[in-house]
């Protein structure tokens, strides 16, 4: 791919800067681009933009939000292709993977600005019936959303859409790792007609430039997708005014397969999940308890699923998986992976990088058996192509060994007892539990308990997120 142009959508124009900085691909490890390094001036721009234009854009009616967000929507569909092809080539990505991290972008665009229309603004009885009083929902203020790199255009869809059909407007930062798609669907949104600085999106790898973003008072939200420790650290930074915050944070997700499961549907589709993205996901499940009785059958199930993934990125033949997103996270995985067959662990299927393929950061499929609670493959987020398979008896109490965890974002279970479906999921701690099937969608609420993050996205809850609670009262009898 010739190495294109991109630059930051800043009150309502497109702009560079002074200097840039380089994004790679990961399938070949070429350079794609290099794209702008904020500058100080241009993030304290953004805040002012976005500051001014809340009252035009939080005072323009929901019909005219709703036609120009549906536009917008349609204009980045007139150009999916494109955007699909800059976002394999940013990420590594298979076609299918691609098309559904883009199609996540337009469906959060038409589905939050529906969602706009049901918020509720209910009425609360007076005892004396000297009062109407009712609860009114009006726009938030600004919001400053950093989003993660494994999901661009979704995270960007996640945020953005919300934040426009609350009536906000936004300060957004894709990751520096992954940003050429996002600002080439900000830069598509100056087609629509949208109010100058209503959207803006920065790019930058330097966080002494963005702090002010985080402290700056202006912001009324601070929105994030990514690690625990970036988080904390980004909440922390930001604690200089009072601040609504909702992220979403790490994860460490368990499965439960109990003895009665369905052993074949789960393996597929726990080794579905587990490699879709490769692995690169908050919600994929990285300790997979199996009960003993069915430990080995899921094994053989689990490996022989597995074994139909082919390697690579793009428009390639096949069940594809693609690479990891850098050398720095390649490593990091190879170390879990090694210190667990250290251990005592062993590897059933991959556990290296794969011999064939001399350029990209790929690492191939890898089921570890033998994994014990203490390795590190089984306390920290592996966010990589690895599936620990631990067993348990009935000696233990699984519920408390799939809690025994600081984070709390998804969780999966196996079994064809519904008592036993329904105390799991009452029990287990953690935002989200899909019992015998994954399922994610737009309208139903995501996000995580624990050291997880706050607050949700997706749904009505993310909506209101970007709302204020307040409370009319107005005097009828006196």
């Amino acid at each position: 791919m010739n190495q294109k142009q991109y630059n930051m959508l800043i009150n309502g124009e497109l702009v560079s800067a002074s200097s840039t900085f380089s994004v790679v691909n990961p399938d070949n490890e070429n350079v794609l681009a290099s794209v702008p390094q904020v500058e100080a001036s241009q993030v304290e721009l953004a805040l002012n933009s976005a500051h001014s234009s809340f009252d035009v854009w939080a005072a323009t009616s929901l019909a005219k939000r709703t036609e120009l967000m549906l536009e917008y929507a349609t204009v980045l569909e007139q150009h999916k292709d494109e955007i699909v092809d800059i976002l394999i080539s940013e990420t590594g990505k298979p076609l299918d993977n691609a098309e559904y991290d883009f199609g996540m972008l337009t469906t959060c665009l038409r589905y939050f600005v529906e969602e706009a229309k049901r918020i509720e603004q209910p009425v609360i009885i007076d005892p004396d019936g000297r009062f109407h009083h009712y609860v009114q929902r009006q726009p938030l203020g600004v919001v400053v959303g950093f989003l993660a790199w494994n999901f661009p255009l979704l995270n960007f869809g996640y945020k953005l859409a919300p934040a426009l059909a609350a009536g906000c407007t936004s300060i957004i930062k894709p990751s520096q790792v992954t940003p050429l798609a996002t600002l080439r669907c900000a830069e598509l949104a100056l087609k629509v007609g949208f109010p100058a600085g209503v959207i803006n999106v920065i790019t930058s790898n330097d966080y002494d430039v963005t702090n002010p973003l985080l402290t700056s008072a202006i912001p009324s939200l601070f929105t994030m997708i990514g690690s625990t420790n970036s988080g904390i650290k980004a909440m922390q930074t930001a604690c200089t005014s009072i601040k609504h915050f909702s992220v979403e944070l790490g994860g460490n997700a368990p499965v439960v397969v109990y003895d009665d499961a369905d052993v074949k549907k789960a393996a597929q589709n726990i080794i579905d999940l587990k490699f879709a993205n490769s692995g690169q996901v908050c919600v994929s499940p990285n300790r997979c308890f199996v009960h003993e009785s069915v430990y080995q059958e899921f094994l053989a199930q689990a490996k022989a699923h597995a074994e139909g993934l082919v390697l690579g990125a793009g428009r390639k033949e096949g069940r594809l998986m693609g690479p990891v997103i850098n050398e720095k996270e390649r490593t990091r995985i190879l170390g879990l992976i090694n210190g667990a067959i250290a251990g005592g662990a062993k590897a059933e299927l991959g556990g290296a990088v794969p011999a064939e393929l001399t350029q990209g950061f790929y690492l191939e499929p890898t089921i570890l058996s033998g994994v014990s609670l203490d390795m590190g493959v089984a306390r920290e987020e592996i966010f990589g192509p690895v599936l620990p398979v631990i067993p348990y008896s009935d000696k233990d109490d699984v519920i408390a060994l799939a809690n025994d965890c600081e984070f709390g974002l998804a969780a999966y279970v196996y079994t064809t007892n519904l008592q036993r479906g329904m105390r799991a999921a009452n029990e287990i701690q953690a935002g989200s539990v899909c019992v015998n099937e994954v399922h994610y969608a737009v309208q139903l609420p995501h996000g995580g308990l624990k050291q997880s993050g706050v607050g949700k996205d997706c749904s009505r809850y993310s909506l209101e997120e970007y709302l204020t609670n307040k409370r009319v009262s107005i005097l009828v009898n006196d």
